[in-house]
């Protein structure tokens, strides 16, 4: 069981540790794109600290530390978002190439980087000069390469920065949900969608004027239903509904009146898929006129969350609605045009050779119209489909905004670098002058009508016409709460006008509400505080389910009776109430949902299922108190039955964690030689689920084990940077030779927190490696 008092103890612990043993600087190398020498200080924990000339060359050390770590990662999404997959992998994965062209930005590119301040572009253009630097150095020398290459018989790709406003990534966003609905509304049921997706803030679905929704099928996004790439790697377009459902994140800020440290303290930890490569990075950029650390997506530029000397932030997903699925009527006699605007007009059509290995070149046809990216083209229809998207529109590429916002140094620059920054996200901020605020950021799309929740024709009649920055959305600074947090709810302030609602996708508030509570009772909030909310397994649907049960019941209801509602790795409640919960739901679905609405409604929102449960209403019958109790009976019995087939007869011996295991395994495990050669991460398993702030969702089907979560973790003590900390799961690096493979994976499912070592003088006591790197004009002596 995790307490607080184990966490401040074991980051006291941590804190103390002795200095390092003196690292022994490497050979210095020389490297081309560097104007200065630059040195890379890895600490203990594997955190590359680069201390650099200039800002530039700041960003050049960090392209070369991740690629360093993390090559074969970054190589080989950047072959999947310029669609160069079937150049190295073979014939199958030209599908997948072409669906990623199809996202590629078809304006000028020279045009898009002209629209980046020079600063920021330099440093894109040192990054990517990095990440090239140490592809040189490993192809001359193929002892240093990733092991992957030797396997699979393959080359890393060089880097152009023009790929970085290229490659927009064919995100499907929600036009899935969109299909859904007018499926559903095809059969009469459209209502059913508030039971799998309620809309918040509520709203009312309506069907398009003009939409054919007996017509809309899972065809309209054919060239986004490719499934699953060859040999199991994560398709470019679709996440697993479960991560898409969960993803999310937690933030808050303190102000110094709340603070028992008397500074601000920001803390953070992103929500995001597990069981793959680790979704972050930690470095640390230092030049003149740059300090900052923190974690970065590995392949995009700058860090993420984090610090720099003057200023904490953080982020979660806000909620904006960036893309609409246009359905278009093509010509009777010509395919290649479809009605817009009361006239006939053509597609934009490119015919590219898709380069395969040991083969010909592939040649496709692309198609867009006027509205996006045609993803599905049926002649013998007539029926074309686009979609419209804020990725594929003139700065819609978000490659740039992390070094804008690590450039920044107050509040007024980082609003400036916002500018940059397309994507829906809450920006939390905390900075040395005391001060704290939020805002929602990204583009929203203006409609001429409609709220892109269903399809909607595309004769132009719900055309884009432009969109808005983060000025049209909502922010505070310097809360008067003395504290502000985010969880993916409905943060809107509630007289949000609205016609200006830029989505109604927010996540359920169970955990803001959570955080709110905690943070609402803590006038003087300490680190350990936020580490410890961070962990928190409290449960309120496991509370107010706990409380439907009888009190003196079965063995199953005792035990759930007598629970504290945590969900605690070493709990056997807590592992029965997951049973439970996932019995109640199946049982729920079956109880309202029709057979004909089964296959599109799929599972009961666990707020529709904790209302049902504890109001229960007409649905369940002309008896619905009688009905929920009879159903929770069976639920509960069987939920003991299947306990007992996974874990024993002995309940006493159950541990939630034996079930919600966290495996880390290489993306292409599939593949025996890979499987063998890069060993799971794995032997433990976490609380948690997807309702607690210490989010650890389950997979789907019969998957118990751990899906998502926060990987990446972050409390920063503002000013006093030193005592700020961190965690990464499962370590810096990728590769099973390095120590930093798997080293944080015991202190993650520990949730003991590591130092963000920040301060020279606190790097160097922990210094583990050091290594120079200078200018290919000078060689080392």
């Amino acid at each position: 069981m995790l307490h607080r008092r184990s966490f401040l103890l074991g980051t006291a612990a941590t804190l103390a540790i002795a200095p390092a043993r003196a690292a022994r600087p490497a050979p210095p190398a020389t490297v081309d794109g560097l104007s200065a020498a630059l040195e890379i200080v890895d600490d203990r924990y594997g955190v590359p600290h680069v201390r650099a000339a200039t800002i530039a060359d700041a960003f050049f050390g960090h392209g070369y530390v991740v690629a360093r770590d993390r090559l074969f990662q970054i190589d080989l999404a950047h072959r999947r978002d310029v669609g160069r997959l079937a150049e190295a992998f073979g014939a199958a994965f030209v599908p997948h190439d072409a669906a990623a062209r199809l996202f590629h930005y078809r304006g000028d590119l020279d045009t898009e980087l002209a629209r980046i301040p020079p600063d920021v572009l330099a440093c894109a253009r040192a990054y990517v000069a990095g990440v090239n630097a140490r592809i040189a150095e490993v192809t001359a020398d193929a002892t240093l390469l990733p092991l992957e290459y030797g396997l699979l018989g393959v080359t890393p790709l060089r880097w152009d920065v023009r790929d970085l406003v290229l490659a927009r990534g064919a995100a499907a966003g929600n036009v899935d949900d969109a299909v859904r609905r007018a499926q559903l509304a095809a059969l009469g049921l459209l209502a059913l969608d508030e039971v799998m997706a309620p809309l918040r803030p509520a709203g009312t679905l309506r069907v398009p004027e003009g939409l054919d929704v007996a017509a809309v099928s899972d065809a309209d996004l054919a060239a986004l239903n490719l499934g699953a790439l060859p040999f199991g790697l994560a398709p470019p377009a679709r996440a697993p509904r479960t991560d898409a459902a969960n993803a999310g994140s937690n933030a808050w800020t303190i102000a110094p009146s709340r603070s028992a440290t008397g500074r601000a303290i920001l803390a953070n930890d992103p929500h995001l898929a597990l069981g793959g490569f680790g979704p972050r990075h930690v470095a640390h950029l230092s030049a003149p006129g740059l300090d900052v650390i923190g974690a970065a997506a590995p392949g995009l530029p700058g860090i993420m969350q984090g610090h720099t000397d003057r200023y904490a932030f953080g982020r979660t997903n806000f909620h904006i609605d960036q893309e609409d699925l246009f359905v278009l009527e093509l010509h009777p006699s010509d395919p290649e045009r479809y009605r817009h605007a009361g006239a006939w007009k053509r597609f934009d059509t490119r015919t590219v050779a898709i380069p395969v290995k040991d083969a010909a070149p592939r040649r496709v046809t692309l198609r867009h119209s006027v509205q996006g990216a045609v993803v599905s083209h049926d002649p013998p229809r007539r029926r074309a489909t686009a979609i419209g998207s804020i990725a594929l529109q003139p700065g819609g590429s978000g490659a740039f905004a992390m070094i804008a916002l690590n450039l920044a140094r107050d509040w007024a620059s980082v609003q400036a670098a916002f500018a940059l920054h397309p994507a829906p996200t809450n920006f939390h901020y905390a900075d040395v002058d005391g001060h704290h605020a939020w805002q929602a950021i990204g583009f929203v799309p203006q409609r001429r009508r409609g709220d892109g929740l269903l399809p909607v024709p595309g004769d132009g009649r719900y055309d884009w016409t432009g969109y808005r920055d983060h000025r049209a959305l909502p922010g505070v600074f310097d809360p008067p709460a003395g504290w502000f947090a985010s969880a993916n709810q409905n943060n809107l302030p509630p007289d949000w006008p609205r016609d200006q609602v830029p989505a109604r996708s927010f996540r359920d508030p169970v955990r803001y509400e959570r955080i709110a509570a905690v943070l609402a009772a803590q006038p003087r909030h300490t680190l350990a505080d936020s580490v410890a909310l961070q962990h928190d397994t409290l449960s309120a649907p496991a509370r107010a389910v706990c409380a439907l049960l009888p009190a003196n019941g079965t063995p199953a209801a005792a035990l759930l009776r007598g629970w504290n509602a945590r969900v605690d790795a070493d709990s056997a409640a807590a592992a029965l109430f997951e049973i439970l919960w996932r019995e109640l739901g199946q049982r729920v679905l079956a109880a309202i949902v029709p057979a004909r609405a089964r296959g599109l409604v799929t599972e009961v929102a666990p707020a529709v299922l904790l209302a049902l449960l504890t109001q229960p209403d007409r649905r369940l019958g002309a008896d619905p108190r009688a009905a929920r109790d009879a159903l929770l009976a069976a639920a509960l019995a069987a939920a003991w039955d299947r306990a007992t087939l996974l874990m024993g007869p002995d309940a006493a011996t159950w541990r939630w964690d034996r079930l919600h295991q966290v495996a880390i395994r290489h993306p292409l495990a599939r593949l025996p030689a890979i499987a063998a050669t890069f060993p799971a991460i794995a032997g433990a398993g976490a609380g948690g689920d997807e309702s607690t702030v210490m989010a650890r969702w389950l997979g789907e089907g019969a998957d118990w084990g751990t899906q998502g979560g926060a990987s990446y973790l972050q409390v920063i003590d503002v000013g006093a940077w030193d005592r700020s900390l961190m965690l990464n799961l499962p370590g810096q690096s990728n590769d099973p030779r390095s120590p930093h493979y798997r080293d944080q994976y015991a202190p993650w499912i520990a949730g003991r927190m590591l130092p963000l070592l920040f301060g020279r003088a606190a790097v160097d006591a922990q210094a583990a490696a050091r290594r120079t790197l200078l200018p290919a004009a000078i060689r080392p002596s």
